[in-house]
C-alpha cells in the first residue's frame, strides 16, 4: 500500500502519515511532486520490458506530451542482480538531479525521501504509483536490501540523472521502512 509520512527535519518528530492516494498527491502537490495511480497492466512477473512499455504506452503518450519529456524506459532491480548493493548504495545519500525523476512502478516498491523547507517526505511507492521529484529536490531513494522493482522511468535527457550529492548526513538520519 502506498505511504507517506512527513517529519519534522530538525527535531524528526512525525507530522502525517496517510496511505490514501488523494491525500498523499495533496501534501506532495504543495513541494512540487507529482503522485498519482495509474491502473496496472495485466502482465506476467517479469514481463519484458518492451511488453511492459507497450501496455503503458496509452499513459505514457499522455504524460509524454504534458512534461514534454523525450523518453521512456524500464528498468527492473532484483535481488538476484550482482550489482543490487552497489546500486542501492549510490543512491541512499541525499543528492539532486538536473531533471525531474519520473518513475512509474510497474511491480514492487521503493522509497523516495525527500528534503524540502525544513520537512523530511517519505513517499512509499507500490505497483500502480507514478511519483514525480522535481530537478534540484534534494532526495534520496531505497528500494530496499532485498530489492523487486519494475519502473518506467520518463526523462528527456539521461545526462540530468547524475546525481549530484549533498554532502550531508541527513537519510541516515531518517531510515526507510520498505514495505
Amino acid at each position: 500500500m502506498s505511504r507517506l509520512t512527513v517529519w519534522d527535519a530538525e527535531t524528526q518528530k512525525e507530522l502525517l502519515r496517510t496511505e490514501e492516494p488523494a491525500e498523499i498527491a495533496e501534501a506532495l502537490k504543495p513541494i512540487g511532486v507529482r503522485f498519482e495511480r495509474w491502473p496496472v497492466a495485466p502482465l506476467p512477473e517479469g514481463a519484458e520490458a518492451d511488453a511492459v512499455l507497450a501496455a503503458y504506452k496509452p499513459h505514457l503518450d499522455e504524460l509524454l506530451k504534458e512534461t514534454k519529456a523525450g523518453t521512456a524506459d524500464v528498468i527492473r532491480l532484483t535481488a538476484d542482480n550482482p550489482q543490487r548493493d552497489a546500486i542501492r548504495q549510490k543512491f541512499l545519500s541525499e543528492h539532486i538531479h538536473t531533471e525531474d525523476e519520473v518513475r512509474f512502478f510497474h511491480e514492487g516498491a521503493g522509497n523516495f525521501v525527500m528534503h524540502v523547507d525544513g520537512k523530511v517526505y517519505d513517499a512509499h511507492c507500490v505497483r500502480g504509483d507514478l511519483i514525480s521529484v522535481p530537478a534540484n529536490t534534494r532526495h534520496w531513494f531505497d528500494a530496499g536490501e532485498i530489492p523487486h522493482v519494475t519502473a518506467l522511468r520518463i526523462f528527456t535527457d539521461t545526462t540530468g540523472w547524475t546525481p549530484h550529492y549533498t554532502g550531508t548526513d541527513i537519510a541516515a538520519k531518517f531510515p526507510v521502512v520498505v514495505g
